[in-house]
């Protein structure tokens, strides 16, 4: 972990966030050149004082970084920076990624994520639609991002789980500490299954309160869609959902009994304009293209019970799917791709459409169905 060691003195230097970390970082590219810079030169960046630059210039917080790397070995736990190659690629875009990742477990970047959050004092109707939005997902490569605090995140970690599907846990505090505490045996489960409980925390940091809304933009940030199940109308899950459409990530909620406090901010978020989810189908089918670029693009390697088969087409369908990609295309040109008349390549995409093959957008667009 010795390339580490300039990410987490740079990271744990005061006065140096999330935001002026990245800033520093398009500046000169990696912490050991920033490391090596005047005060004169940091000062020329914006939001850097005197101050804040003679303790980068001195590396104060050298001998707690190393202390760090040492209590993260003892506790089996990796640290990802910025740059390094299984850093979620959806955080990147944020304008305040986390430098450095701990990681229980192992992350894949290629995982398609979608995060599931809702109350902590969640009803049976809210835990069990939970686990079987999450065992749905897990079993179509969909992999299960939450919070695991007591509730929808617990089940929602624990649906994943009942049918060997990935989940990541974000901590809003260190791992040196299992919260809440009775989520011990789930935590370790996590990792073991080839999952991951990660945090953006030094290892010894405890749960405070203003650790969670930091920690929900993680949630929703390294996710494609943010589904909010059984939200009151103060629940911190509507604050993950918000981040979310901050992000340009899609908000999904589910609808429960119209008099229930406990789903009064989630109808709330359907009024404003989240979609509203019956099933995983219904996340499937609005997620399409991103689970399409998962299912047939990447190169990371699945579990056997996992693998998806293209079904049998003819030499036709198999032409057509050969030309579709996962961006819309207008059928004039999939047609000029192609030694067939636009009317026969309509009847032949209706009826790949109708098997799954396809996805017909408006317009007269077509791109690769979910399968």
């Amino acid at each position: 972990m010795d390339h580490i060691l300039p990410w987490l003195i740079l990271k744990n230097i005061p006065g140096i966030g999330n935001h002026l970390f990245k800033r520093l970082l398009d500046q000169w590219k990696s912490p050991e050149i920033i490391l090596k810079q005047s005060i004169d030169e940091l000062t020329s960046i914006q939001g850097i004082s005197e101050r804040v630059a003679k303790e980068i210039c001195q590396k104060k917080s050298a001998v707690f970084a190393q202390k760090e790397i040492e209590r993260a070995k003892k506790f089996d736990i990796s640290i990802l920076c910025f740059n390094d190659e299984n850093y979620p690629p959806l955080l990147r875009q944020l304008p305040d990624p986390p430098p450095v990742l701990y990681v229980y477990g192992k992350l894949i970047p290629s995982d398609m994520c979608v995060a599931i959050v809702g109350s902590r004092n969640s009803t049976s109707y809210g835990d069990s639609i939970t686990r079987t939005l999450a065992k749905d997902l897990a079993q179509n490569q969909v992999t299960i991002v939450s919070g695991m605090a007591r509730g929808i995140d617990t089940a929602a970690h624990k649906g994943a789980l009942d049918v060997n599907g990935r989940t990541v846990a974000v901590m809003g505090c260190g791992l040196e500490t299992v919260y809440p505490g009775e989520n011990r045996a789930l935590f370790h489960s996590i990792a073991k299954k080839k999952g991951a409980v990660i945090s953006e925390f030094s290892m010894g940091a405890k749960p405070e309160a203003y650790h969670f809304p930091s920690r929900n933009r993680i949630i929703s940030g390294m996710s494609t869609g943010t589904i909010v199940v059984e939200a009151g109308n103060k629940s911190g899950s509507l604050i993950t959902a918000r981040l979310a459409l901050e992000q340009n990530r899609q908000v999904f909620a589910v609808p429960g009994q119209v008099h229930s406090q406990m789903t009064e901010g989630t109808h709330r978020l359907i009024k404003q304009g989240a979609k509203l989810i019956e099933n995983a189908q219904d996340v499937l089918e609005d997620l399409g293209t991103f689970l399409n670029a998962h299912l047939f693009v990447s190169k990371e390697e699945k579990a056997p019970s996992r693998d998806k088969v293209l079904p049998p087409m003819d030499s036709c369908e198999k032409l057509i799917w050969d030309q579709l990609t996962l961006e819309p295309q207008y059928i004039d040109d999939i047609q000029h791709k192609l030694d067939i008349t636009t009317s026969e390549l309509s009847v032949q995409l209706l009826q790949m459409e109708m098997r799954g093959l396809v996805n017909q957008q408006p317009g007269k667009r077509f791109s690769r169905g979910i399968i």
